[in-house]
């Protein structure tokens, strides 16, 4: 049973505390993987507060996932029941590093569900809905549990599953779709498809596009770039991993502002690879505890996301919860320092896609040498008598947001690969 919606800070914690204390007496003496970490931590009969805990409970590495997969083959020694008790496999994506196999069973499988029906509800999404979501179904968490929250919450479920981008509008159009789930790029290509096709997204009665998996649904100058193909639409970030599961909702008043599900999630935001907490309006690394996958649960895990805290802890929405400002920034390991200049991908974004002639874009990090270099790449929407001075203007513009000289190079429009899932448009050379 998901839990009602906390009003206050101690009301939060308080709550925290029971369901922690609960996750930690079931897996101490049953999931090998946690049970001598408790022992040597001295919390295997449980833990009288939050501070204690984060003082005393030591981090989970995704290396340390990964190693005990390789010696424990092929799920490692993670999980609290014995094989049999699960029911659902997923993995995840493996864009930077070898893929987690990651296994639930049906009560830590509802509890997933029961996070996104709490991210529908607050997205103000109802029975009265259409959902369509245009996503592969592969093996990654992805959209899955979203589509079986979505159908128990009584809204008619639509796969896009294996379609092409035109028959995935077509479909939409024929269904009346209402709420398009997908990545910040590929609503984009889906636009970019809709025209080539001469067709009118505005015929397909949308009014929320729900965007996840990737940095893009924060970033101002992406969500006006949705809004320019889709014109009536609300766009709504999330993010979640597939071995922590879904762990944020948008904020319904301050455009670009995540909150935690913190009924069912313990966040930590920390100097990225230390261990003690940023000062708000500070960028830290999001450490997460899930309080529900008992099956697999992760404790203290060092995500590798990048995120940045309000300076008011108290939103204007009337939550407490955890917020992050802009969403998630961006992957630890994506984040380049160039010149002494730390350089976000989702900052590059945004000056690109504020851009309006800016179809596609690539860049390239050069660490041949001791200093990095960066280049962009770019497809233009404009002639090419024009396309000069737009590249200057791009320069220009990087110039004044970073204080570095970044070259921009134009290609002609259909030289960069599209991207249905997760784009990968930063390139290490």
């Amino acid at each position: 049973m998901q839990s009602r919606r906390l009003r206050t800070r101690p009301e939060i914690q308080k709550h925290q505390l029971n369901r922690l204390q609960e996750l930690l007496q079931t897996i101490a003496g049953l999931n090998p993987f946690y049970g001598e970490r408790l022992r040597q931590a001295g919390l295997e009969s449980g833990v009288a507060d939050l501070e204690g805990f984060k003082r005393r409970m030591p981090f989970t590495l995704k290396a340390e996932l990964e190693e005990d997969q390789r010696e424990c083959p092929p799920y490692g020694t993670n999980l609290t029941y014995p094989l049999e008790a699960y029911s659902r496999f997923c993995q995840t994506s493996g864009t930077t590093r070898a893929p987690l196999r990651w296994l639930d069973t049906p009560h830590s499988w509802d509890w997933m569900v029961g996070c996104w029906r709490q991210v529908f509800e607050r997205a103000r999404i109802t029975t009265a809905d259409r959902l369509f979501f245009a996503f592969s179904f592969a093996p990654f968490l992805g959209f899955w549990t979203a589509f079986d929250a979505a159908s128990r919450l009584g809204c008619l479920c639509i796969p896009g599953g294996g379609l092409s981008s035109v028959s995935r509008l077509s479909m939409m159009l024929e269904n009346r779709v209402t709420v398009l789930l997908c990545t910040p790029t590929y609503c984009l290509r889906l636009g970019e498809v809709a025209r080539e096709q001469g067709l009118d997204p505005g015929q397909i009665p949308l009014h929320s596009i729900l965007v996840a998996g990737e940095p893009g649904g924060s970033i101002p100058a992406v969500q006006e770039r949705i809004r320019e193909v889709w014109p009536q639409v609300r766009v709504l970030d999330h993010h979640g991993m597939t071995e922590i599961g879904p762990v944020s909702y948008p904020c319904p008043t301050e455009h670009g502002r995540l909150h935690v599900l913190e009924s069912d999630y313990i966040a930590e935001v920390l100097e990225p690879g230390g261990a003690v907490p940023v000062a708000g309006g500070q960028t830290g690394e999001l450490v997460l505890t899930n309080l529900g996958r008992v099956g697999s649960p992760l404790i203290r895990y060092r995500s590798g996301d990048l995120v940045r805290t309000p300076e008011e802890p108290h939103c204007s929405c009337g939550s407490w919860e955890q917020a992050f400002q802009g969403g998630i920034l961006c992957r630890q390991d994506d984040m380049v320092v160039i010149r002494g200049i730390n350089v976000y991908p989702s900052a590059i974004e945004e000056v690109l896609r504020s851009a309006r002639e800016v179809e596609e874009y690539r860049v390239e990090i050069d660490t041949s040498s001791a200093m990095p270099g960066l280049r962009i790449i770019v497809e233009l929407s404009s002639t090419r008598g024009e396309a000069e001075d737009l590249k200057s203007g791009i320069e220009n513009e990087l110039r004044k947001t970073f204080a570095l000289r970044i070259p921009v190079e134009v290609v002609a429009v259909g030289s960069l690969p599209r991207f249905e899932m997760k784009a990968k448009r930063w390139i290490r050379k």
